[in-house]
C-alpha cells in the first residue's frame, strides 16, 4: 500500500507561485505514473499533470506554459510548480500514482488534498 501525503498548498496572490509536494510512502515509486488532479466544490475533478512511465507529460491546456510537473525518485516525491497563478487556479489539489500510464482513470493512490487559494 502506497501512502501519499501532499503540502505546499496555501494562500497566494494572483501572479504569484506556489511548490507543491507529495512525498509517497513504499518503494514502488519509481515504478508508478503520476499526476496531479485538481478540484472546485461542486466541480468534477480534472487531471492537471501528467507524468506516465511511458509517454509524453501532459497538461490541462489552461495551464500549460504556467505549470510544471517533475519527480525525484531519490526522495519518492513529486512536485507540481504553479508559477503565474489566476484566480482560477483555485482548488484542491491532490496526486495520484497509477501502475498504467493512463492516469486519467486508472489512479490506483490518491492523497488527502492540499487547498490552493489564489486572490485577485
Amino acid at each position: 500500500q502506497v501512502q501519499l501525503v501532499e503540502s505546499g498548498g496555501g494562500l497566494v496572490q494572483a501572479g504569484g507561485s506556489l511548490r507543491l509536494s507529495c512525498a509517497a510512502s513504499g518503494d514502488t515509486f519509481s515504478r508508478l505514473s503520476w499526476g496531479w488532479f485538481r478540484q472546485v466544490p461542486g466541480n468534477s475533478r480534472e487531471l492537471v499533470a501528467a507524468m506516465p512511465l511511458i509517454g509524453r507529460i501532459r497538461y490541462l491546456e489552461s495551464v500549460k506554459g504556467r505549470f510544471t510537473i517533475s519527480r525525484d525518485n531519490a526522495k519518492n516525491t513529486v512536485y507540481l510548480q504553479m508559477d503565474s497563478l489566476k484566480s482560477e487556479d483555485t482548488a484542491v489539489y491532490y496526486c495520484a500514482g497509477a501502475y498504467t500510464s493512463g492516469i486519467d482513470t486508472g489512479a490506483r493512490y490518491w492523497g488527502k488534498g492540499t487547498l490552493v487559494s489564489v486572490s485577485s
